[in-house]
């Protein structure tokens, strides 16, 4: 298996935050660079196209003010007043008075381009000329004469004709001067909506700008642009102020100009690409000043890092050979004063670990010995003591033939227990089992009916290793401080079961148990290394355990746990490796 790569090193990190440092600042300087230079440009280019729509508003709003100029002249003209204030009083104009209309009304598309017919209707919307009978209200909608009367004499400029799509209307009230300016009539306009076409470009300039004539009501009254529809000009002219509006996948510009005379908004849309296309120079020369500034700061910065940290690896290297036992000085690797003394300080932190290397092994060899035959020792008269206990009571109501069989158990129990070092402190499970069970036959013959006992081992673990004497102590715990302090009868029960990589070996009885008091302080007391060698402290289970941490060093691979309750038994449970443990 190949050796995971790792890049979280000195070198690395100096390249990287020297890296970072740099791009933050060329980021940061052309980002400003670039927005500002781009900024200004807009702004620049948004000025001039204002410009030109006040321009193009200015020479639009030059046609409407004439043709207002002269519809004003026809709806003031004197005949024009007599006629219809005739009208208003009940006297309809006769045919002859109607044909001394067209010199007076015509006058309007005599001096104006554009027009294609001037009409004049009374106050009821009857018509005075052309002498065609029609009605203003077959022209135009109602709301269009009520605005028009609302508007008292003010030209009102509607858009695109209804009945004719290549028309614009406009409506003006006749007021009678000579009775309180009181509504007499109206005058309805129609011009050429193609006299309003617009030029390609505004500016006359050739630029690929997309100008829009739209009504106060969002009708399209012309462009130069038929790809944009109705509904996005509406929108655009709905829309808020921003200076930017997407069309599709295009950006442009806007620019809105409302004339104050007609009501209509003319619409400037220049892209912006064709606005900041000059700014695709400034952004080329900063991406390229920018990948040469980068690649030129990597080569100085690996150049100086290289300077640092090679004495550093050389350093490293010397110092793994340690993790592999190979404890030996190393030489100076850089003249500068920091690596100087770091090679120094190993050197001398390497011939103390060699002086007392030894030492501590030795020291520490004898200790495990030590503490094992003193667990031992420990262990073996506790046992003795407890197993004379039960010879004298077997020998009150025993037979000879009952006795033999229990002196043949018990030599075999004291054989395996006092077996010394020299005939190996290991054994397999199937062994400590036996001698388990040469234990259970001996507390039989003395409580009776008043212990049952069994033993769950699959044949699989037979073979798997553990100290001598690990689990006599805990099954004699639970005789002694479980079933001989009940009065009713009680059961011992083993059980060895895989937990993992490891198996777990559970001693379990019904006897007196502990209250949670008692539990905590017994845990409390295995745990700091405390617990008394009374009958009462669990000294067995003290043992265990010591036991496990001398031949299991690892902490997690040995675990010993106890669960009890008062009036429902205990339960003490060891975990330990199926590979077994260290063996001194």
């Amino acid at each position: 298996m190949l050796p995971r790569l790792n890049f979280n090193t000195l070198r690395n990190q100096m390249l990287l935050g020297f890296l970072a440092v740099m791009l933050i600042i060329l980021i940061f300087v052309g980002g400003i660079t670039f927005h500002s230079v781009s900024t200004l440009l807009k702004n620049n280019a948004e000025k001039h196209i204002q410009q030109t729509a006040i321009q193009a508003n200015g020479r639009l709003e030059g046609i409407l003010e004439q043709i207002n100029s002269l519809t004003t002249l026809v709806s003031t003209n004197e005949y024009i007043q007599q006629l219809l204030l005739r009208d208003l009083e009940g006297q309809p104009a006769t045919f002859a008075e109607r044909q001394a209309l067209p010199p007076i009304i015509n006058l309007v598309q005599i001096y104006t381009d554009g027009i294609k017919s001037v009409e004049l209707y009374n106050k009821d919307g009857a018509v005075l000329y052309p002498l065609d009978g029609s009605s203003l209200r077959d022209k135009v909608p109602e709301d269009w004469i009520k605005l028009a009367t609302r508007k008292e004499g003010s030209l009102v400029w509607f858009g695109i004709d209804p009945l004719d799509s290549t028309s614009l209307l406009a409506i003006r009230q006749i007021s009678i001067i000579d009775r309180y300016f009181t509504t007499g009539g109206y005058l309805l306009i129609r011009l050429d909506r193609s006299k309003f076409a617009l030029k390609s470009s505004v500016s006359g300039e050739g630029e690929a700008e997309t100008v829009l004539l739209l009504a106060s009501d969002g009708q399209l009254i012309t462009s130069n642009d038929n790809t944009i529809s109705e509904k996005t000009a509406a929108m655009l002219l709905e829309g808020s102020n921003d200076q930017i509006a997407s069309i599709g996948n295009r950006s442009f510009i806007v620019v809105k100009q409302r004339s104050s005379v007609s009501g209509w908004t003319l619409l400037i849309l220049t892209p912006v690409n064709v606005i900041t296309k000059g700014i695709s120079v400034l952004r080329t020369t900063i991406v390229v000043s920018a990948i040469m500034g980068t690649l030129l700061f990597i080569l100085l910065s690996f150049f100086l890092s290289t300077l640092i940290t090679r004495p550093v690896f050389k350093l490293i290297k010397a110092m793994r050979g340690t993790r592999l036992g190979i404890l030996k000085p190393i030489e100076n690797v850089s003249s500068t004063m920091e690596i100087k003394e770091l090679n120094y300080s190993y050197n001398k932190m390497i011939d103390n670990i060699n002086e007392l290397i030894q030492l501590v092994y030795e020291k520490e060899l004898s200790r495990s010995h030590t503490e094992l035959k003193a667990l031992q020792a420990q262990i073996n008269p506790h046992f003795l003591f407890n197993t004379l206990d039960v010879l004298y009571w077997s020998l009150l109501d025993k037979d000879q033939d009952q006795l033999a069989e229990y002196v043949v158990a018990m030599s075999d129990l004291f054989r395996y227990t006092i077996t010394g070092p020299s005939k190996g402190e290991w054994v397999k499970l199937q062994d400590e089992l036996e001698h388990v069970k040469r234990y259970m036959l001996i507390m039989k013959m003395r409580f009776e009916d008043r212990l049952d006992w069994e033993i769950e081992a699959p044949p699989e673990f037979a073979d798997v290793e553990l100290p001598r004497l690990l689990l006599q102590p805990l099954v004699e715990n639970a005789v002694l401080h479980g079933v001989e302090s009940k009065i009713e009868p009680g059961w011992i029960r083993l059980t060895v079961a895989r937990d993992g990589e490891r198996i777990a070996i559970t001693v379990e009885d019904n006897g007196v148990g502990m209250d949670e008091e008692k539990l905590r302080s017994l845990v409390e007391g295995l745990e700091s290394g405390e617990v008394s060698s009374s009958k009462d402290s669990g000294v067995g289970i003290a043992n265990v355990q010591r036991r496990l941490q001398l031949f299991f060093n690892n902490e997690q691979s040995a675990v010993l746990s106890i669960d009890s309750r008062k009036g429902k038994g205990t339960r003490i449970s060891i975990q330990i490796p199926v590979r077994g443990g260290k063996k001194p």
